[in-house]
Parts: structure tokens; C-alpha cells; sequence
């Protein structure tokens, strides 16, 4: 059975930058405040006007620039993970296969929110393994900018936007950059943790008008905190297991930037020294969806990772859902 095979990365930030010191101007809150808490210096928000989409597609397009293909190329699977997409109806995915060119490309958005990269990459890994495409693009993409309530300090902090993008292709099971194993998984019944309350069929049947709040993304963040660590670590040692490596074979853990000190705590669960773990979210802020393949580019552009070391990818968000992912790293220049 042929191995899906990571061939190309690519990110896309918007232009505008927002500092700490820009949102203790709009918030009661301070630099120090924000980054004792959360570790994040810098986020980037769209500008009016640019959407998920056009991200998606910016970074689409640069990993398939780094991959050595051009718009156009023979990609048979798209996937754009995002809890922010274009529309509700329809997905964000056929749009930004048009937009690259990719013909008739089979094209669909998941919603899992902070897990979605992960479970697109099983998703797109799956039909590679399959044999139904030969190549696939997997997108996360975010504008967590336009669902953030103006009014919640505690959220506005910490989401920034943004895209990154990964190109699978088939290839053999001793080539650098393989998917070697997943683990998923969710939890329902913490449901409410993390939301949007209004605009879907459940506020819209309630036959109620929804408040002008409960159109804004709203998180426990406590609770959320503690849940992350333990889905994060349990899913990562179920992984490791899985694919039959100890945790001090792993090169380094590239984890959802959620929180630094969330990061911190599922290394320390792990048995990994934090500088083993990869970390931008003082850069970037959360950017959900997009986040693990934003933090794979910059540190693969830092030239962090070497040629066929063995990466973790580990993820949590809303549903609630988790994931994790085990590669070994390819020889490849994120665009």
C-alpha cells in the first residue's frame, strides 16, 4: 500500500499587524498582561475585505510552489479545514479549487475547528493510501478576526488570522516526510465549551432572535485549558504507541499554539524538553485551524527540522475534538 508523502509547504499572513500595545488601547488589558497569560506579542488580522478564501488560496498556492507544481497541476483532493468559512452555504473548498485551477478536483471544508488541520491530513492521507488521488492539498485557514466580539477582552487577544497549506503526494514507505499514523477523536458532551451560539439551524429554529453577542466565537477558557492538556497528551501517547516510538525518539512536537502554557504543560506530559517543542504563537496568536501548518512553516524556514526526523503533530478545539499526527520530516523549502 503506497504512504502519503508530504511534498510542499506553504503560509499566507494578512498585512495587518496587531500588537499588544495596539489592543490596550481598544481593551482594559496591557502587553504584560496578554503575554504572561498567553505567550503571544503579535497577531495578524485580514483587512476589510479579504476573506478566508483568499487566504486559503495565497497559501494553497505557495504550497504548490514549494511542491514544484504549478497552478493547475493534477491535485485530486482539496480540503480547506476553517471555522470561519466564506459562506455557510457553500463551502469555501470548490471556490479555492477554481481558483488554483485544479478543475474538478474533489473539494470540502471540515469544521473542527482547532483540530481541523489534523483531521484533514488523515482525511487527505486516507484517500492517497486508497488509491483513489495521487496527490492531494490540505489547507487551514482562518479570519478569526471577523467572529471575535469587540466587547470580550479575553478572546480578542488571543486569535489572529492567517492560512497555511501542505501538499501529500504518493510515495514509498522509506521516503523522508512520510504520514506514518493518526489519532482522533472527540467529545460532545463538552459541546458548549466552545462556541458560536447564534446562526445555525439550532438558534435559527428556536423561533428566538438572537442577541447581538451570541453572533461572536465565546470560550470557558479554564476549562477548556485543563481539557486540552489531557486530550492532547492521551491522543499523543496513544499515537506514539501506535507507530511504535518512545517519546525521546521524537525530533520535536509541533502542537495547536492554543496558549504557551498549554504547550509547556503537554511537552511536560510527554516527557519532552520544551525546546523540542515548536512554538510561534508569540508571533501569530491562535490561528485555529491554520495553526499547526503556520507553525511547521516557520520553523521549517528557521531550518529547525532535519531531513527524516520524527515529528508529532498534536491539536484540540472545539466539538470538543482532538487529533495527532506522526511524519517524519522531508527535505522541502516552505514557500
Amino acid at each position: 500500500m503506497p504512504y502519503a508523502v508530504l511534498r510542499g509547504l506553504g503560509a499566507h499572513l494578512p498585512s495587518r499587524r496587531v500588537t499588544n500595545a495596539e489592543l490596550a488601547t481598544l481593551f482594559e488589558t496591557s502587553d504584560e498582561w496578554i503575554t504572561t497569560r498567553t505567550g503571544i506579542r503579535e497577531r495578524y488580522w485580514a483587512p476589510p475585505g479579504q476573506s478566508t478564501g483568499d487566504l486559503a488560496t495565497e497559501a494553497g498556492r505557495a504550497a504548490l510552489k514549494s511542491a514544484g507544481l504549478d497552478e493547475g497541476a493534477d491535485v485530486g483532493l482539496l480540503i480547506v479545514a476553517t471555522t470561519t468559512p466564506d459562506h455557510l452555504c457553500p463551502g469555501t473548498a470548490p471556490d479555492v479549487a477554481a481558483r488554483l485551477g485544479l478543475g474538478k478536483a474533489a473539494a470540502y471544508d471540515i469544521a473542527a475547528v482547532c483540530s481541523g488541520f489534523v483531521y484533514a491530513l488523515e482525511a487527505a492521507a486516507n484517500a492517497i493510501r486508497a488509491g483513489r488521488v495521487e496527490r492531494a492539498l490540505v489547507i487551514g485557514a482562518e479570519t478569526y478576526s471577523t467572529i471575535l466580539s469587540p466587547n470580550d477582552r479575553t478572546t480578542s487577544v488571543i486569535f489572529g488570522d492567517g492560512a497555511g497549506a501542505v501538499v501529500l503526494g504518493c510515495g514509498a514507505g522509506d521516503e523522508p516526510g512520510r504520514l506514518l499514523g493518526f489519532d482522533l477523536g472527540s467529545d460532545g458532551t463538552g459541546k458548549d465549551l466552545i462556541r458560536i451560539p447564534a446562526g445555525g439551524s439550532r438558534q435559527r429554529s428556536s423561533g428566538l432572535p438572537a442577541a447581538e453577542d451570541d453572533h461572536y466565537f465565546t470560550m470557558q477558557g479554564k476549562k477548556v485549558f485543563a481539557y486540552a492538556v489531557r486530550r492532547m497528551s492521551d491522543s499523543s501517547r496513544t499515537l506514539l504507541e501506535s507507530v511504535g516510538w518512545q517519546a525521546d525518539q521524537v525530533g520535536h512536537l509541533v502542537g495547536h499554539q492554543a496558549n504557551l502554557r498549554i504547550l509547556r504543560a503537554v511537552a511536560e506530559q510527554l516527557g519532552l524538553d520544551a525546546s523540542r517543542t515548536v512554538t510561534n504563537i508569540d508571533k501569530v496568536g491562535n490561528t485555529s485551524a491554520a495553526s499547526i501548518p503556520l507553525a511547521l512553516a516557520d520553523a521549517a524556514a528557521a531550518g529547525t527540522f532535519r531531513t527524516g526526523e520524527r515529528l508529532l503533530l498534536t491539536a484540540f478545539g472545539g466539538g470538543l475534538t482532538w487529533g495527532s499526527a506522526a511524519l517524519t520530516w522531508p527535505d522541502i523549502v516552505p514557500v
